[in-house]
């Protein structure tokens, strides 16, 4: 089956028309894309937009081979023009199946917002997976066999993709494809950055792929260390990384304060922030679950783990430190990073990032700052991708 991408953006367009914004901004040459439209195998077009045939003329295609068009979601602003010779666009109700001349069958998924996924089939049995914009799908078999390529709002709705890898319907194997991008992030590097953390990736308007054969599919970083300051945005980064995983396991080192009323609303804005089906664990022991076999794990965050660890050794206390406290800590660390490097999990961790030319007044504080600094050190040395966060822009230091 071939695809040929017509348009890779959202309803509106890649820069938006009368739009400022950085992004917009820099949306030139392969980074502008226009409205999503889907061309397959030249005789079905998903999703009609303006100017497709000259979208499909650029491409090298010609549209006069198609013989079904297919809306996937209520489409704003002035009415799209049909070209000449092509079918009226059409919809397909959600759970029907429509089969064409040509063999193709095209079955029509329900979403869980306005809109129509399409799961289509071509004679050969390769399986492509197309979803609407601001979508995900509703309801999946859980005995649903991999598609071959998923093409979707990645972006705007990553969780659609993890309800698709728990449902298997999207595997190892599956090419994802990320489509109806807006101006939500920054074109270029960054994009790809996110979409790579998912184990997708996104492709110029005009691109052509065959469905099936693609093999270089992204591999998402088994251990990141997330490193940065106070509200830099680390903490979201963290959990964007894993907002296309299903059942990820967010395991607070923070505990429960009584009666402290402003780190509660902090407890709260963290988990109003993570998709419902994450499981979230209180603890500070963490050597057991890095080496329990389970599904990705979000560590929040290894200075409030550095925190309870020096309590545990009364580091605080310069006689005890120096009685044994500073080997009991230096044990502790080994064993935790031990644990990163055996780990089968998919890893992502949080950390501080202190000490950047302001010297506490007190020697616990330089303790704590010293040690937190060899911490991190430790960690990132087991992790395959270190990434440092300032001002909510990533930097890649390691990967």
């Amino acid at each position: 089956m071939e695809v040929t991408l017509l348009g890779t953006g959202g309803p509106l367009g890649l820069p938006r028309p009368d739009c400022s914004c950085a992004a917009c901004a820099v949306a030139l040459d392969v980074n502008a894309r226009a409205a999503t439209a889907l061309l397959v195998d030249g005789t079905l077009l998903l999703d009609l937009t303006p100017g497709a045939a000259f979208a499909a003329a650029r491409a090298g295609h010609s549209l006069s081979g198609v013989r079904q068009v297919l809306l996937s979601h209520p489409h704003d602003g002035p009415a799209v023009e049909v070209p000449a010779g092509l079918p009226q666009p059409g919809r397909v109700p959600d759970g029907r199946e429509l089969t064409l001349l040509t063999g193709h069958r095209v079955r029509a998924l329900s979403m869980d917002a306005p809109g129509t996924g399409y799961a289509v089939t071509d004679p050969d049995g390769q399986r492509l997976l197309y979803l609407p914009p601001g979508a995900a799908p509703a309801g999946l078999d859980e005995t649903t066999a991999p598609y071959d390529m998923v093409v979707g709002d990645l972006v705007g709705r990553p969780d659609a993709l993890a309800r698709l890898r728990l449902a298997g319907a999207a595997g190892p194997a599956t090419d994802v494809i990320a489509v109806h991008l807006d101006h939500d992030v920054p074109p270029g590097r960054e994009l790809r950055r996110r979409l790579a953390a998912a184990g997708a990736r996104a492709v110029p308007d005009g691109s052509t792929l065959t469905v099936g054969v693609y093999e270089d599919v992204p591999d998402v970083p088994r251990r990141t260390l997330v490193l940065g300051g106070a509200r830099s945005g680390k903490s979201v980064e963290a959990e964007r990384r894993l907002e296309a995983f299903p059942d990820v396991l967010y395991v607070a080192t923070g505990g429960t304060r009584d009666g402290d009323g402003e780190w509660a609303a902090r407890v709260h804005a963290h988990r109003e922030r993570r998709p419902g089906s994450w499981r979230t664990a209180e603890t500070c022991d963490l050597v057991p679950v890095l080496k329990e076999d389970g599904p990705p794990v979000l560590i929040d965050c290894l200075s409030l783990w550095l925190t309870d660890a020096m309590d545990s050794v009364d580091a605080w206390d310069d006689d005890e430190w120096a009685g044994g406290g500073e080997r009991a800590l230096r044990a502790r660390v080994e064993e935790l990073t031990a644990a990163v490097r055996e780990s089968r999990r998919t890893v992502v961790a949080v950390s501080n990032e202190v000490g950047s030319g302001i010297v506490p007044a007190t020697p616990s504080g330089r303790r704590y700052r010293d040690e937190l600094g060899r911490l991190n050190a430790a960690f990132a040395t087991e992790c395959e991708h270190v990434l440092l966060v300032v001002a909510g822009q990533a930097l890649v230091l390691k990967g």
